[in-house]
């Protein structure tokens, strides 16, 4: 899989008003990594001299800080406004570094590629500007090898409903669906459960995802419980799982890659859709084509895709990736590191609450005096988010952004302001959304898991002021 490595330390997109400034010059990388190296040199200078010459400690102390900033303010190309706000152990941002980028089929080019076996890729999240998120832009997160795309059949994809609560068990093919049973159009907010792992610290097992694997498209099916009616559902049901014909990366035919699924409230919900179309078009093959299950609002990892079978389960589904510590977090709060036995671990199902800055690009450059636009979405899994704020001061204090109803149950929230600063120097802009039951981001980042999973911590961008 052809990836290839970016040398931007600061993305940045043109608006009215605002400049862009390219980071890509190698001499200015290069002295900025230098100026970033003598700012740790002092920071770490700064913890050992303040332990061995207590007597001089405010005096050096000063000193060293002073020095420090200076350097980090090299680094970042103007002073850090509200420096003595920036908390302890974050990185500033303007000295973060991409991934990798690279081509996927039916895929736009600036995917970020964090694997290629399985195939998993991400959004920056720029690319995630639109009110409704492009099938192209949409995140990809596989578990197995998707079936060769050549060798799809629409005449004879057939989709099986059976399992132990199933009273009598059907066979449907793509014509049945879509001639028996009503079609339905809902924007869908879907993140992968591990959207953002990269952020916690001891680190956590997983792909580290950035902040792109999330997307809110209009997806179109059939209801999940029209077509489970149709089958029958008995009393003691009690979960769905699902199989699709992605295959396991041992290449052995019987091993399954994941086989995951929902309870049965979930899936009896108006907006739980066995779907077949994004946006008005076949769903990517990277996506699940020809058809897949799409569950708004819990994890992606719930919304089984190349969908092949559903059974209904007198028990929580046991399939690949529904037990041990899969998609599971612990049940009661753990120290960072710790070990968490399976059995102290809790499935994941409503995702929190959430918020992403999608314009303008982090690294933007405007003068003093402008006022910066900013734009994003906020979701909070099964609630609605009730207020999006905005803070240029590292969390000190807090503005109101502009807030739009959802499309419909479990469609982000799109918000917006602008921004005054008062005077020259560097910024971040950070959001924090608020969902219905008054529950917001947590500042930097939510209590640790294992697994890396459900970060929600607040979105930021960097932003210099001339």
């Amino acid at each position: 899989m052809g990836a290839r490595a970016s040398n931007h330390t600061l993305a940045l997109k043109l608006s009215p008003g605002v400049c862009a400034k390219d980071f890509d010059d190698g001499d200015a990388k290069s002295t900025s990594n230098k100026v970033l190296s003598n700012y740790i040199q002092l920071m770490e200078k700064n913890k050992t001299e303040t332990t061995s010459r207590e007597r001089h400690l405010p005096a050096r102390r000063s000193f060293l800080k002073h020095s420090a900033l200076t350097a980090m303010g090299l680094a970042l190309g103007g002073e850090m406004v509200f420096a003595e706000h920036f908390p302890p152990g974050l990185n500033p941002l303007g000295l973060t570094s991409a991934g990798f980028e690279g081509t996927l089929p039916g895929k736009h080019p600036e995917l970020i590629l964090l694997n290629d076996r399985p195939i998993n890729a991400e959004a920056p999240a720029h690319l995630l500007d639109d009110a409704i998120t492009p099938a192209d832009r949409l995140f990809v997160r596989n578990n197995g090898i998707p079936p060769e795309q050549t060798k799809i059949d629409l005449n004879n994809w057939t989709l099986t409903i059976e399992g132990e609560s199933a009273t009598k068990p059907q066979v449907f093919s793509l014509q049945d669906l879509k001639s028996k049973f009503k079609t339905y159009t809902y924007q869908l907010t879907v993140e992968c459960g591990g959207n953002g792992r990269h952020e916690f610290n001891p680190p956590a097992d997983g792909l580290q995802w950035s902040l792109g694997a999330v997307g809110c498209a209009a997806w179109t099916g059939v209801r999940l419980r029209d077509v489970l009616n149709a089958v029958g559902i008995k009393s003691n049901a009690q979960y769905i799982g699902y199989y699709g014909k992605d295959t396991h990366l041992n290449g052995k035919p019987d091993a399954i890659p994941i086989s995951r699924g929902v309870p049965m409230d979930k899936a009896l919900q108006e907006e739980s859709l066995i779907a077949w179309a994004v946006n008005g078009q076949a769903i990517p093959w990277l996506n699940g084509y020809p058809l897949r299950l799409v569950f708004g609002g819990w994890p992606g990892s719930c919304s089984g895709k190349w969908l092949s079978k559903i059974v209904i389960r007198d028990r929580v589904h046991d399939g690949p990736k529904m037990t041990g510590s899969s998609y599971r977090v612990p049940c009661q709060p753990v120290a960072p590191g710790s070990k968490v036995a399976d059995e102290d671990m809790c499935i994941i199902e409503s995702m929190p609450v959430k918020s992403l800055i999608t314009y303008p690009r982090t690294g933007a450059t405007i003068q003093q005096n402008q006022q910066l636009p900013i734009r994003g979405h906020a979701w909070a899994g099964e609630y609605s988010v009730q207020a999006v704020h905005y803070s240029i001061d590292f969390g000190a204090s807090w503005q109101t952004c502009i807030l739009e109803a959802p499309a419909n149950r479990f469609a982000w929230q799109h918000f917006r302001a602008k921004i005054s600063f008062q005077g020259p120097g560097y910024y971040e802009v950070w959001a924090r959304a608020t969902d219905s039951r008054g529950i917001s981001q947590p500042m930097i980042l939510p209590g640790w898991n294992p697994k890396g999973y459900l970060n929600n911590a607040c979105h930021r961008i960097a932003v210099k002021v001339n």
